[in-house]
């Protein structure tokens, strides 16, 4: 699995790659970038040299790859890799809802098969975790979305970037696979390959305190999004298990220290779920916890997922009056709101519901 260049940062590949000389490392980083699927496609390499490496590595991981288009322009792609691991990605239309054609497309991408996070709200939760993924299974979804992207994007002058912004928001828990997601991060960002934007790309987390100071010391600059749903800490324990390992006010200092290392706005997300997390004093809490931190918050209705409960009781979305209400309390006590586009439910590809084909 670690062999496998696809998922290689340019030094390690340069390192794996002696005594070749360096040059030949970036032209193969550089034909990694363009998507290339065999080492004979590499026409700037020797013959000898395109045979002698298909024979030691293998370029990029054996996926079975199934598309999946939606009407409103979302498009969720099942990856089945190597033991067994189904994992979902989903291109998400950038742009109004009134749009016909996107300005660019969201490439949201999954660190884990599974989750270990347990989530009430979630499918993916549901599912229990199997693995972590590699750096090379993390970039496989980055080129088979961006490859989906261009197809789908009309011919324009001047182009624009078919991926336009990147979200680590699928399936797992990013930050407890942190080691690899930063490798994926450093082949999608470097500027000798794919060169995308770090600060186009979020990290979302359910709040691994010790992760989020990692990313804050060592990297990548990338942006944060808390996955928050409720600042009760009775509720979200229960609501989101994982966090009985990290309290709120431990979550809350490591956002302090990710801002004080020069990390930019974090993003709080609240999924809100009908009669559980919708009254004032859940908004009040919301507030509370954002007080003196630089956040934004969005607000995401809960996309229905068939089974789902909380302590015995079926799970059902907001009203559009909890909603608004929710949002109105936000806004009057000072704070930045937004509401998510529901893009990607007709194919089950929303927030919290990717594990159906899996």
């Amino acid at each position: 699995m670690n062999n496998i260049l696809s998922g290689m940062p340019l030094g390690e590949l340069t390192d794996l790659l002696t005594p070749l000389p360096r040059f030949r490392a970036a032209q193969i980083f550089k034909w990694i970038a363009s998507g290339v699927c065999r080492f004979e496609d590499m026409g700037n390499l020797p013959a000898a040299l395109r045979h002698e490496l298909a024979g030691r590595f293998s370029l990029r991981p054996d996926a079975d790859v199934q598309q999946y288009p939606g009407d409103d322009g979302a498009v969720k792609l099942a990856l089945r890799f190597a033991a067994g691991a189904g994992v979902e990605a989903v291109l998400l239309p950038g742009g109004s809802r009134q749009k016909t054609a996107p300005s660019g497309y969201t490439a949201c991408l999954s660190t884990q098969a599974g989750c270990p996070a347990g989530c009430a709200s979630c499918k993916t939760g549901a599912l229990g975790f199997l693995r972590n993924l590699s750096s090379a299974e993390m970039v496989e979804q980055f080129i088979q979305l961006h490859k989906a992207a261009e197809e789908r994007l009309p011919s324009q002058a001047p182009p624009i970037r078919p991926i336009a912004s990147i979200v680590i928001m699928g399936m797992g828990e990013p930050l407890l696979n942190l080691a690899e997601l930063r490798r994926a991060l450093d082949v999608i960002t470097s500027p000798a390959g794919i060169h995308f934007s770090k600060r186009r790309i979020t990290v979302s987390t359910c709040g691994i305190a010790a992760g989020i100071i990692d990313l804050a010391d060592n990297g990548p600059a990338v942006r944060l999004a808390l996955s928050l749903t409720a600042a009760d800490e009775s509720l979200r324990r229960r609501l989101m298990p994982i966090s009985r390992g990290h309290s709120l006010a431990e979550i809350r200092e490591a956002c302090f220290y990710f801002q004080k290392k020069g990390g930019g706005r974090i993003t709080l997300e609240v999924v809100l779920l009908g009669g559980i997390n919708t009254s004032g004093e859940d908004a009040a809490g919301i507030a509370k916890f954002a007080a003196s931190l630089d956040t934004a918050i969005n607000l995401i209705p809960w996309n229905p997922v068939s089974g789902l409960e909380f302590e015995g009781k079926p799970l059902r979305p907001p009203s559009a009056a909890e909603v608004k209400n929710f949002k109105s309390r936000l806004e009057a006590m000072g704070l930045p709101v937004t509401c998510r586009f529901r893009r990607g439910r007709g194919i089950m590809g929303a927030c919290g519901q990717l594990g159906q084909l899996t």
